[in-house]
């Protein structure tokens, strides 16, 4: 017999349900599922004989009261929803109240008791935030407040490393022209900032993070960058360089060197399976080229000279492979 996942639940509630009577007339007190199953194939079996939506939501009220369940299960059952077919259709049928008689509240099983309230924290900076912009800007509770809008016009410097001081998960809104008055607190944690405007991307407390954002800011065109920004010497920029490369590691350098030998090496050895030779630098090249002139006298008329390709390449008839090709300054 084939069956429908619904008719397989249906089968799976009434079998709960026939529990639920066989305990009961025992005398035993039901429990939460015992009760939900059995006021849910009530609600069912009412459909089947035809009732309509509401005559059988009534009839499942009246099946259980407080005194036949176990203490607490009128406050954990306080709605049941059930899908039964009626002659109509499938319809969904809402249980409010079921069992009736609740009333132990906070004492009751499963209740939420809310716990001891964290005491709010005190910001650390305050500024004052103007908002320069046509449109209204809101910035969230854990938002790297100096990568804030740019049109947010505020001591940028001051709000490096920090965030709103208000609850998690809410905001705080700038109106066009308004001037708020905000409290910041420093980010927690590891203190990296990833993301936002891309100002920071990385540890906030890493040497010359601050200065390098707060240049970048400036650049960007964000207000309130200026503080604490150094103006970009231009005739540094060959010294900053080279101080840059010289800060790398000569281990590093090394092995940089060996890769790039290893490769010229790998060149070689496929350019001489091809048969084209490995490829002359300009310092090998330079004596082939004078070579030529100091032979030239020497070639007799009608003999190959140096410049000809047969004197330089000379290549067996009987071989089937084609000779070399040479560079460009030996052509």
């Amino acid at each position: 017999m084939r069956l429908t996942p619904t008719e397989r639940d249906r089968l799976l509630l009434f079998g709960a349900a026939e529990l639920a009577r066989a305990r009961r007339a025992r005398g035993l007190k039901l429990n939460v599922p015992e009760a939900t199953a059995l006021i849910a194939d009530t609600v069912c079996e009412a459909a089947r004989d035809g009732r309509r939506l509401a005559e059988a939501v009534e009839a499942a009220r009246g099946v259980l009261g407080p005194e036949d369940v176990l203490p607490g299960v009128a406050d954990v059952v306080t709605e049941i929803h059930v899908e039964a077919v009626f002659d109509d259709g499938s319809r969904l049928a809402v249980v409010s109240d079921p069992i009736g008689g609740g009333g132990l509240g906070d004492s009751a099983p499963g209740a939420v008791l809310p716990g001891p309230a964290d005491p709010e924290p005190e910001p650390v900076v305050r500024l004052t935030v103007r908002n320069t912009a046509a449109v209204p800007v809101s910035v969230t509770s854990h938002f790297h407040f100096f990568e804030a809008n740019p049109r947010l016009d505020f001591d940028r410097a001051a709000a490096y490393g920090m965030r709103l001081c208000v609850p998690a998960g809410s905001s705080v809104r700038f109106g066009p022209g308004d001037e708020v008055r905000v409290g910041l607190l420093p980010i927690g944690g590891d203190r990296v900032a990833i993301g936002f405007a891309g100002l920071v991307d990385g540890p906030l407390d890493a040497p010359g993070a601050k200065a390098h954002a707060l240049h970048r800011a400036a650049a960007c065109g964000y207000l309130g960058a200026t503080g604490g920004q150094r103006p970009l010497d231009r005739s540094t920029v060959g010294q900053e360089s080279a101080e840059g490369e010289s800060a790398v590691p000569e281990s590093a350098r090394r092995e940089t060197a060996g890769r790039e030998t290893a490769g010229r090496e790998t060149a070689q050895r496929r350019a001489a399976r091809l048969g084209t030779g490995p490829q002359e630098t300009p310092e090998e090249a330079a004596p082939e080229e004078a070579a030529p002139e100091e032979t030239a006298e020497e070639s007799a008329p009608g003999e190959p000279g140096p410049h000809d390709p047969a004197h330089q390449h000379p290549a067996p008839r009987e071989s089937r492979q084609q000779a070399p090709c040479r560079p460009e300054e030996d052509q």
